[in-house]
Order: C-alpha cells, then structure tokens, then sequence
C-alpha cells in the first residue's frame, strides 16, 4: 500500500483524531435538536459522513473502509429508508394517512413528535450512508 504525504502527516493525524468526536456529538445534536430549531436528518448525516470523509483523507482509504464497510453502509442506508416508509406505514395502519403522525401516540402532539423524529433519523441514516459510499465511489481507484 502506498502512503501519500498527508497519511504520514502526525499532526494532522492527532488533529483529526481530537476532532472527529466534536463532529460526531455536533452530528448527534443537529439531529436531535431538527424538531425544535435548525436542522434534521439531511443536515445531521452530512455531518455525521463528514467525520468518516475526515478520516478516509488523513488516513487513507482502506482503513475507512476498515471501520465501515461497503456492506455496512448498504445496511445503513435500506434501515434508514425503512425507517421512514415504516413510519409512514404504521400511521396508516393505526388509521392515520400517509405519514399523518397524530395516531402515533395518545396525544396527537406526541404523535408529531414521535413521527418526526423516526423520519428524520431514518433520513439522517440513509444520508450517511450515501455520502459515504459515494465518497468510497470516488475516491477508490477502480
């Protein structure tokens, strides 16, 4: 395996170390934070790939490939579309329309709340998935 300049880089190296858990948590709050202000699952799996993105530049692209896989990554982004078109489907099954969250608990604003919350994690999810597979789809050489 040929390393390039930047993969021998240490403090580059360090750096992205100390920085990749600050994205990952900033990640983590814009997507919990979508339903009350800025944000939500599009926003939060741009992020969240960002990190991985980080590490694939710096450290080269096998080891990415070693932390997530080409197979995790598709199981990442089919739970992520089934979360969303299985939120939309058990509020039709409780007697609501299509991604109608008000039958989804006791209280119809609990509802929204819940609903809300699964399609965006489910987007965010998928979000992930795909940015990072299409950096994999770049970067690789084949």
């Amino acid at each position: 395996m040929k390393l390039y300049p930047r993969q021998r880089h240490r403090v580059l190296q360090v750096v992205t170390k100390l920085v990749i858990p600050f994205v990952l948590l900033f990640g983590l709050y814009v997507q919990f934070h979508g339903d009350y202000g800025p944000g939500g699952g599009f926003q939060a799996g741009v992020i969240f790939a960002s990190a991985f993105i980080l590490h694939g530049l710096i450290f080269g692209l096998q080891r990415t490939r070693a932390v997530l896989t080409p197979a995790v990554l598709r199981i990442l982004m089919s739970c992520g579309v089934l979360l969303y078109a299985g939120t939309g489907l058990v509020a039709m099954l409780l007697g609501g329309n299509l991604l109608d969250y008000d039958v989804l608990a006791h209280d119809p604003l609990h509802g929204q709340h819940w609903g809300i919350f699964a399609v965006e994690l489910g987007v965010g999810i998928t979000v992930t998935g795909v940015m990072i597979s299409l950096f994999y789809g770049f970067a690789s050489k084949r």
